[in-house]
């Protein structure tokens, strides 16, 4: 009889209520199942055996066969502890515990062989252990046990009530034991056979019990590109229904907008990276499904003209576009930067913010539903119901991660049919990332800056070198250039950080005196009005500093502002060191980034230090912060259910993802709806993780 695995853990012998209980809330098993997929986090090599004459002070896990002697009470207090005499053959030292002693006591065979197992530590010239896994030698010598031991996730709760590591590991073996160890296969012959995978029950035999460390090697393997095959598969299946069941407009073709800017317009040469991304713009736009694209470029590397001449193939087609941006201060920029582009074009574009006039909206609205306003752009004031187009056929969405889903889902049902989504970020996303967070999205890379443009360079100097950098700032101002001067804000202690920023702006105002020169200052705390006239006169050139927190990252275009300086660059995170800088170098002037710190650094401070100071690349910067953050942090809450992962892991194993990904594609392709007969374990399998049913009515 097979066992089924999705028993409640309470039937497991040796298990129970309350211990149940406990690793239901403590470590979320509350099936045979969830058990199964409890994976160690490290293994102990207990093949060897010491000699209490063979022991070294490093502290060590040392495993030793010997008897207990005798046991006594020392200490008072919270000092109080247990210890016993252990020996062997060689010596004696110390089994010390601090708590339990009751049932320590009661425990304990004298005369009886045991194999102790834990930390040493010397203190009073004996060598002791405290709170040792202990097991009588003729049980140790029975047990289903392997060379390796495996190391289980645990709880502070769960160490206090009892449940340690050998307890998890003998529920583990009765769990093996009622299975027979037979568990389902639930990848395909072909997969096994291509990939030399070794059995799914060998695998999970191997993962608890390794025989050796080849073997647990190969069963790391097959787990790991198991779970990374099916979330690929689920994200492509997404990917194929969303183009099957949900129909976008066809824009058949490209006519006179388009043609008309491309020949007479455009400002500068396309660089052969956005004419790649515009072909894939043009063929989803062409395709009669919904286009779900998602457009990563750097700062600076044209995505505005490639979203620009998008929205010119909407107007081509009869169809109406718009622009979101996360910030006024962006949406401010957007308009205006299209404006200019679009001059002799007669397009009508309009903007609408949080603090657009009444009667202007009243216009815009008008405009909008008669069609007579062909590009809008704006911020979260787009989403409201009030905003209705005649037929909207595009939507761009600038710097999405600052929307949630809901928002964006209102995009969606501004017309009949859902517009076709453009979602642009100059947040690079790591490659393995993005194939398994946004795997269900066409992705395009712009990741070549235009000509013309110079790198940014950047340097790190100390506190102590600031007279040097203020001597840099004079001549660069005296060359005409302007100067970032951007302090941290970190939410916790916002009153400190309003300290720093006004400390700061006051010697700058000392060091760079009026008339001779001008300083704005912007702040979160200001008035929005305040901090639109100070971005103002910056951006007019009237002041030459701007001391700001990073409410500057996202959007100012300052073309002549060549120097950023970012003070204490240790407490900002790589991506934001990146976006910060990319406010400088967007005229044809050499620009400069100067990352100022105390001497005082952690060593990830240093490695992003370095990074920023050795690349431009933001793809390379992308790939160095997911390894010192990991993706939870990176992707915030939005996505982390994908990555729900019980061993493998995005970053060490992005080979085994690129792997799984191929596969999933290759098999999808020849086979979209899994019905094969070659693939019915398959096809099984992902109805039982993803509980989905139906889908495949949608893609067979």
């Amino acid at each position: 009889m097979k066992t089924n695995l999705q028993t409640p853990i309470d039937y497991l012998k040796g298990v129970g209520p309350n211990r149940a209980d406990l690793l239901r809330s403590e470590l979320g098993i509350h099936t045979y199942q969830d058990l199964i997929n409890l994976f160690p986090n490290r293994y102990i090599d207990k093949t060897q055996y010491y000699k209490i004459n063979e022991l070294q002070r490093n502290s060590a896990d040392v495993q030793i066969i010997g008897e207990i002697t005798s046991l006594k009470d020392a200490g008072t207090g919270r000092a109080k502890r247990l210890v016993a005499t252990f020996k062997d053959d060689t010596g004696i030292m110390e089994l010390v515990w601090f708590r339990g002693h009751k049932w320590i006591r009661d425990s304990i065979k004298f005369g009886k062989k045991y194999v102790i197992f834990g930390k040493t530590n010397w203190f009073n010239g004996v060598f002791n252990m405290p709170h040792p896994e202990m097991e009588l030698l003729e049980e140790h010598e029975k047990n289903l046990r392997s060379a390796m031991q495996p190391i289980y996730p645990s709880t502070e709760k769960l160490a206090n009530k009892g449940i340690s590591n050998r307890v998890l590991n003998k529920i583990m073996q009765q769990l093996f034991l009622e299975t027979k160890g037979r568990f389902e296969e639930t990848l395909s012959e072909n997969l096994l056979s291509d990939l030399k995978l070794i059995s799914k029950s060998k695998a999970l035999f191997n993962i608890h019990f390794p025989e050796n460390q080849e073997l647990l090697s190969r069963a790391q393997f097959r787990l790991k590109f198991e779970e990374l095959f099916y979330i690929q598969l689920q994200l492509i299946i997404k990917n194929l229904i969303h183009k099957s069941k949900i129909k976008g407009y066809n824009f058949e073709h490209v006519g006179d907008y388009f043609n008309s800017f491309y020949q007479e317009h455009l400002p500068f040469e396309l660089t052969n990276a956005q004419k790649r991304v515009l072909k894939e713009i043009r063929a989803d736009l062409g395709s009669n499904a919904q286009m779900n694209r998602l457009l990563q470029g750097d700062v600076g590397s044209g995505k505005t003209i490639v979203a620009l001449m998008s929205m010119l193939m909407a107007l081509d087609n009869g169809f109406q576009a718009c622009l979101m941006a996360p910030t006024a201060i962006l949406s401010v920029q957007h308009y205006h930067g299209l404006l200019r582009l679009c001059k002799g074009l007669n397009i009508r574009i309009e903007l609408l913010t949080g603090s657009t006039k009444a009667s202007d909206r009243r216009k815009i609205h008008e405009a909008l539903e008669n069609g007579d306003l062909d590009i809008l752009i704006g911020t979260h004031a787009l989403l409201e119901d009030k905003v209705k187009f005649k037929n909207l056929g595009l939507a761009i969405i600038d710097e999405q991660h600052r929307f949630g889903v809901a928002q964006r889902s209102k995009l969606w049902h501004k017309n009949t049919s859902p517009p076709h989504i453009l979602i642009m970020t100059a947040t690079p996303i790591p490659r393995t990332l993005a194939m398994s967070v946004y795997g269900d999205l066409d992705v395009s890379v712009i990741d070549e800056l235009p000509p013309g443009r110079k790198n940014i360079k950047t340097v790190h100097r100390y506190d102590s070198n600031r007279l040097k950098v203020f001597k840099f700032i004079r001549d660069e101002i005296a060359k005409g250039r302007q100067i970032y001067i951007v302090y941290p804000l970190i939410q916790e202690s916002e009153k400190m950080d309003y300290k720093d920023l006004m400390d700061g702006y006051e010697s700058i105002v000392r060091e760079f005196p009026m008339p001779k020169y001008q300083v704005s200052i912007v702040h979160g705390q200001m008035k929005p009005a305040d901090k639109d006239y100070e971005m103002e006169r910056f951006v007019k050139g009237e002041t030459q500093i701007m001391v700001a927190t990073t409410v500057i990252e996202v959007g100012v275009n300052v073309p002549n502002a060549s120097v950023m300086i970012i003070e204490s660059a240790e407490r900002f995170g790589l991506s934001q060191l990146h976006q910060l800088r990319g406010r400088v170098g967007r005229g044809a002037e050499q620009s400069y980034c100067i990352l100022m710190t105390s001497h005082k650094l952690s060593e990830d401070s240093k490695t992003r230090l370095q990074t920023m100071v050795s690349t431009n690349d933001g793809f390379e910067i992308a790939e160095v912060d997911l390894r010192l953050r990991g993706p939870g942090d990176l992707m915030g809450t939005q996505q982390s259910g994908v990555l729900n992962l019980k061993i493998a892991d995005v970053i060490k194993d992005k080979d085994i993802l690129q792997h799984a990904r191929h596969y999933a594609k290759i098999i999808l392709k020849s086979d979209p709806s899994l019905s094969l007969p070659e693939h019915k374990v398959l096809r099984y399998t992902y109805g039982q993780l993803t509980k989905y049913k139906n889908i495949w009515n949608y893609i067979s």
